[in-house]
């Protein structure tokens, strides 16, 4: 595990303890007005003892009208600059930097939110059931949006947070520009993959332009969205490539979106066997990405194949995301030789020829999952220990009531 401990100096000069990263996972615990509180401080207190090089916050809205779900933290000003120092304070009291990850849901926000009109690049729904047609966004609304990114980036840099990363992938709204398929736009934000790209550029750009040079600015980006005829790996790598040259710090490997959740672990079983979902590709980037690190997040769980895709320089960063539920200092836990291989709950439907004639049985194993984690956040925000006994009946009930609760509250503050 040498290379694995090694420290890691990102461009703006900030240096990583070691290569392990506590990657992104949305843990819906904002307050009712979609501030942090206690609970996500207490959280990351706990992630921060871990042996982490790097937290890496889950999604944070930059606009209080489109969350991906409830209990989203929003960053619109610096209304709560107080809370947001408690948390950014929580990861350094241990001595760990963190970024925040700053989010659009775009098509993908709160399904259950009734009334709600999402917005995206075009009027393209998601092949979900019940997924509502968005709202093709004006120019001047792109425009509002990658500001609302911009004042959201300047709020975490006052508040103490190390950086910031733009997510790029899963289907959200950044991702939603980048593919052909849900981006028909035939203005200067789309049309050609150089406009698609645009949208994320000018987002790195006037962050950029607007933090300090030590403050960190990291992209999260698809390797692919595993759909025909969307954003390819040929595309991703020119965005990699796009990216190298914008003063960029951290570039975050991953892959998929909520209609083929490859990032939930619904990769083929080939893949799987390699272990690490998106490394193959990882390595067809080293030479775009210039002098820009590269993180790969997805299926890493044996302290072996981690090492190895560290000392084989497939990648200088190894993010984590799942084993950090269960064992929330799973980076101690390998840099320690504690243990070889990190545990998982991975939770299937059942009746699946029955749903599989109305849906991607698949894909609703992906979104289970992914909440069967948020369920267990919910508990360690809470003080409690993780619930592996929980079953997919529960998970679904949860996920349900919590996606619905506060759709039929009046939205206040909302501009």
């Amino acid at each position: 595990m040498t290379r694995t401990r090694d420290p890691l100096p990102l461009p703006c000069g900030l240096v990583l303890p070691n290569r392990l990263m506590k990657a992104a996972m949305s843990e819906a615990l904002a307050t009712s007005a979609h501030a942090p509180d206690h609970r996500l401080e207490r959280l990351y207190r706990k992630w921060s003892e871990g042996g982490y090089g790097l937290l890496v916050t889950g999604n944070v809205m930059v606009d209080r009208s489109q969350l991906g779900e409830p209990g989203n933290v929003v960053i619109e000003d610096d209304r709560d600059l107080d809370a947001l120092t408690r948390w950014a304070k929580s990861a350094h009291d241990a001595g760990v930097p963190i970024f925040v990850q700053l989010n659009h849901p775009g098509r993908q926000s709160n399904p259950l939110a009734l009334g709600h009109t999402p917005v995206a690049p075009s009027a393209v729904p998601m092949s979900l059931p019940g997924s509502p047609t968005p709202r093709a966004l004006t120019p001047a609304e792109v425009e509002d949006i990658i500001d609302r990114f911009v004042r959201a980036a300047v709020v975490c840099e006052t508040a103490g947070f190390d950086g910031v990363q733009i997510h790029a992938a899963h289907g959200y709204l950044v991702t939603q520009f980048l593919s052909p398929l849900t981006n028909l736009r035939d203005d200067e934000w789309g049309g050609d993959s150089q406009r698609r790209m645009r949208f994320l550029l000018e987002i790195v750009r006037r962050i950029r332009a607007h933090v300090s040079p030590a403050f960190a600015v990291s992209v999260k980006l698809n390797s692919a969205d595993f759909q025909r005829g969307g954003f390819s790996e040929e595309e991703s790598r020119e965005v990699v490539a796009a990216l190298a040259d914008e003063a960029v710090d951290l570039i975050e490997i991953s892959g998929g979106n909520y209609e083929s959740p490859a990032m939930a672990g619904s990769a083929a079983a080939g893949t799987r066997a390699r272990e690490a979902y998106f490394l193959d590709y990882a390595r067809t980037v080293r030479r775009f990405a210039g002098d820009v690190p590269l993180a790969v997040t997805g299926g890493f769980r044996s302290r072996e194949g981690i090492a190895a895709a560290l000392a084989d320089d497939d990648c200088d960063v190894v993010g984590l995301a799942r084993p950090t539920v269960t064992t929330t200092d799973a980076a101690h836990a390998l840099l320690t030789e504690r243990v070889d291989v990190l545990d998982t709950v991975e939770l299937r439907y059942g009746m699946r020829r029955l749903l599989g004639r109305f849906v991607d049985v698949k894909a609703l194993d992906g979104i289970l999952n992914i909440s069967w984690n948020t369920d267990q956040l919910h508990r360690l925000g809470a003080g409690r220990q993780p619930n592996l006994d929980r079953g997919r009946m529960a998970t679904t009930l949860a996920m349900l009531r919590r996606n619905g609760a506060g759709t039929l509250r009046p939205k206040r503050g909302i501009r």
